[in-house]
């Protein structure tokens, strides 16, 4: 009996992928004890929300392929009515309408579409595979459209080009043309270049996302306001050296000149207390995050499996890329947690999320192999 329901339990599971997210997690409430000031409850929290996120990826992927595909035209229209609803019924906070109340709580549906919008192309480009043309990849790039549209009329940056890049990333495997994709990135250099240069950034983005962008460039045009968080976390994470200050010993997190220091900014403790070796170490443990993704999207049993696999895999590299990149500044800051490290439990039950599907598209490429 025992025996039946332990292989019960771990037949869904992909053991390398979960082995790899348990080891992010030591190393997140480690970190958490440090960046929060010793406080238990911060860490008991983080937690509570790992237990729920890892039930929540078991359940995920026990889900059979077919399943998910029949779930993904519902489940994107869904998220596209509720990004719909927060725009007439949202919840206001921080100078942005993101939340929507449904009385016992309050969810960001934008959360939702990070899963909803690749699972919806994968599905969409699977059952047109045999006849694929350029139509199709039009078709594509609106179903990207209208969710991400939504999203930064709220107005929220980092969500919008986070779940771009999911989207993005189904059609690359899809196989969009790399001269597009070249023209594309050529065109949005060049807009980019205008923008910063001729002071058009007002038209187009809204003035603290301007802020952001002219504060990337130059921390120290506004070192006490707009420039304050960048000019920080580079002072933290150069300051850890080769080997870093030790565990609850960095001094720009302990003596709070790091703001966001257990959300978006953790990375910056981490760098202050483990150094150059520390985040080498870390790189490593999202590298094999990332390659067991891949590996799982390669060995898929079908394109929706395929794509979907290969879009989870490259977006997470996306969502790690971002926040090191704001935080050691390369990039503007968005307000993009380092996943599954960062304290709060949305980011990671979205991951956990995302992992399960990727635990179902290798459990029936196991059960076929069978």
């Amino acid at each position: 009996m025992i025996k039946r329901l332990w292989e019960r339990f771990k037949q869904p599971i992909d053991p390398w992928l979960l082995l790899f997210t348990l080891l992010v997690f030591v190393v997140s409430a480690v970190l958490l004890y440090s960046a929060s000031n010793q406080d238990v409850n911060r860490v008991s929290d983080k937690l509570t929300f790992m237990g729920i996120s890892l039930v929540l990826m078991w359940c995920i992927a026990n889900i059979r392929q077919q399943t998910l595909m029949r779930l993904a035209l519902p489940a994107y229209l869904v998220g596209v009515l509720l990004l719909l609803a927060v725009e007439f019924f949202g919840v206001t906070s921080h100078g942005a309408t993101r939340w929507l109340n449904i009385g016992i709580t309050r969810i960001q549906p934008s959360e939702l579409m990070r899963i909803a919008l690749p699972l919806m192309l994968a599905w969409y480009f699977h059952l047109h595979e045999v006849h694929l043309n350029w139509r199709h990849f039009v078709v594509g790039a609106l179903l990207i459209v209208v969710p991400v549209g939504l999203i930064l009329k709220q107005p929220d940056l980092g969500t919008g080009l986070l779940i771009t890049s999911s989207g993005f990333y189904v059609l690359f495997f899809a196989g969009l043309s790399w001269r597009l994709i070249a023209a594309g990135a050529a065109a949005f250099g060049g807009l980019a270049y205008v923008v910063t240069h001729w002071n058009l950034c007002i038209n187009i983005l809204h003035e603290y996302q301007c802020r952001r962008v002219a504060t990337m460039l130059d921390p120290t045009s506004d070192p006490l306001g707009a420039g304050y968080h960048i000019i920080q976390g580079t002072i933290a994470i150069g300051s850890g050296g080769w080997f870093g200050k030790g565990w609850l010993a960095g001094t720009q997190t302990h003596l709070d000149f790091i703001p966001e220091r257990t959300t978006d900014f953790i990375f910056a403790v981490f760098g202050e207390e483990f150094g150059l070796v520390g985040n080498a170490l870390l790189l490593l443990l999202y590298l094999l995050v990332i390659a067991r993704g891949l590996m799982i999207s390669h060995g898929a049993s079908t394109t929706f499996g395929r794509l979907l696999a290969g879009s989870i895999a490259l977006n997470f590299f996306t969502y790690v890329f971002v926040n090191m990149g704001m935080v050691s500044g390369i990039l503007p800051v968005v307000g993009v947690p380092l996943p599954l490290i960062s304290y709060g439990g949305t980011s990671m039950v979205s991951i956990l999320a995302s992992f399960g599907l990727l635990m179902s598209i290798q459990r029936d490429r196991k059960l076929m192999k069978g």
